[in-house]
Parts: C-alpha cells; structure tokens; sequence
C-alpha cells in the first residue's frame, strides 16, 4: 500500500500510477488533506480497485466521527489514529484512548493508533503504559518516531528492544520508514545508513511473525504502509531537494515487505493468509 503522492499530479494520475505500480492500495492521510479533498478521492479507490486506508488526526474524542463515515465509504479495515487530545500524564490519557475506541466501536470501525510523534502515543515508554492500561488498544507501528524520540542506538540497547518488541506484538499493521537516530527519514540506499536499514527489516520481521501467529487460522490481511514523507521527513540538500528519490524507495520498500512476508509464509507453511 502506497499514500498519495507527488503533490503536483492530478489525484487520478495519482491513482493510476499506484496501481499499476502494483500496489494493493491507497492511504489517505487527514493531515494532508481536508475532509473535503478526501471525500474527492472516494470514485478513484472504485474506478482502480485500489483498496482503501485512512489516517487521522482527531483534536477531541468526537472529532473521529468524520474519519471513521469516510472509511467506511473507500472499504477501508480500520482507521488509524494520531490523536490529538494530548493530555500530559498517563492516567489522563487512559479515558482519551477509551473514547477513541468507544467511537470507533459505536461506528462500526476498527481503530489503531499510529507510534507517532506530536500525538497521544509521542513517547514509547507512555504508550507501553498505555498497552497495559488499555488491552483493547492495538497500534498500527511505524518505529520510525520511536527511533528519533529516544535517539536511539544502533543496536538498541536490550531495555529498549524489549519495548519496541512490546510495540509489535500489539500492532496489527506496520509503515515503511527507516529513521537513524537523529533524523527521521534517512534514504534507503547509502551505505552509511545500512545498519538502520538491517534493524527495521528485522523489527518488520518480528512484527509480521507475531502478526502471523495471532492469525493462523483467519482469512486475514496484514497491511504494510509504504510511507515516505517529502521534506521536511526526507532529507534535503543545499539546493532544497531530497537527495533520494522517494517514489523508488516506496517501490523498494514494497518489494522488502512483500519478500519478507513470502518468506515466512514458506517457513510456516501457512496459505490463508496474505500481505497488501
């Protein structure tokens, strides 16, 4: 799965271009657009058979209604959720997720909450005590913020590993993004940022096998997200341009979780079960 991209293209070049990409699907994401610009991509998901997600960013409990209407019109399985009700302490947190998942139940729409930062699930060591408060809670992982909000080693250190492991065995999707410590999006291919790119294909790794355990006998659909953001997510030259080409990396980051996943489905042995 792929979210839009190139913001000068129309939105059905967009589409096309996705697809015949070879993407399952396509992920819309309220913070780019207004609800009435997403509402405008809702003939595209049927006129290219592209599958449909949503992200979103609700202010307040009741805020999520909209986002949860709208996924049910592009088929999408859940919503993901950057909240934006940010209360400082945990324990002023706790009846926030519950709202979210209230809604989400009352609506008929399946939520996740997206490890991200400037959120409700900014810091990893609020949402781990948030996991243990919440068991209803589920994340959709993009580990991407977790590695830059603690400025995290390569390797992490075994405490650190232990929650990011607590992370993915409470996620149900995963995002396509390799950070370094200190920078968010780091290009795919240089040989200095290597090391990153061996520890996000083995959390992928542990993500999927854990996904794939809770699975075994469903007919279900793990959903890899190929998200790259532009600048100031990628990094940027003297002359303000990324110095990696986005659109190849989402290529490349697909063909990575679509090997993996094949990978493991050999080893186990399992059929039912497939990737987006």
């Amino acid at each position: 799965m792929d979210k839009l991209v190139s913001p000068e293209a129309s939105t059905a070049a967009k589409f096309d271009r996705v697809r015949e990409a070879g993407f399952d699907g396509m992920a819309i994401d309220l913070g780019a657009l207004t609800l009435a610009e997403a509402e405008a991509t809702v003939p595209h998901f049927k006129r290219t058979g592209l599958r449909g997600a949503l992200t979103a960013f609700p202010a307040s409990v009741e805020a999520l209604r909209p986002a949860l209407a709208l996924a049910h019109r592009i088929a999408a399985p859940y919503v993901v959720v950057i909240g934006q009700e940010m209360p400082v302490k945990v324990a002023d947190m706790i009846p926030v997720i519950e709202g979210w998942l209230r809604v989400a139940e009352q609506e008929g729409m399946p939520i996740q909450f997206e490890t991200h930062r400037n959120c409700i699930t900014n810091d990893l060591f609020a949402t781990v005590q948030l996991l243990d408060a919440v068991p209803a809670m589920r994340l959709a992982a993009d580990l991407s913020h977790y590695v830059v909000d603690r400025e995290m080693p390569c390797p992490p250190p075994p405490s650190l590993q232990a929650l990011i492991t607590r992370v993915l065995e409470r996620s149900d999707s995963f995002q396509g993004r390799v950070a370094a410590r200190g920078q968010i999006q780091i290009p795919l291919g240089f040989p200095q940022n290597a090391k990153w790119v061996e520890l996000f294909r083995r959390w992928w790794r542990e993500g999927f096998t854990a996904w794939q355990a809770r699975h075994r006998t469903d007919d279900a659909t793990l959903v890899f997200l190929c998200e790259l953001g532009p600048p100031d997510y990628a990094i940027t030259g003297a002359d303000g341009r990324e110095l990696s080409d986005r659109w190849e990396e989402a290529l490349l980051l697909s063909r990575w979780a679509r090997e993996l996943w094949h990978e493991l489905i050999t080893d186990s042995g399992d059929g039912p079960i497939h990737a987006r």
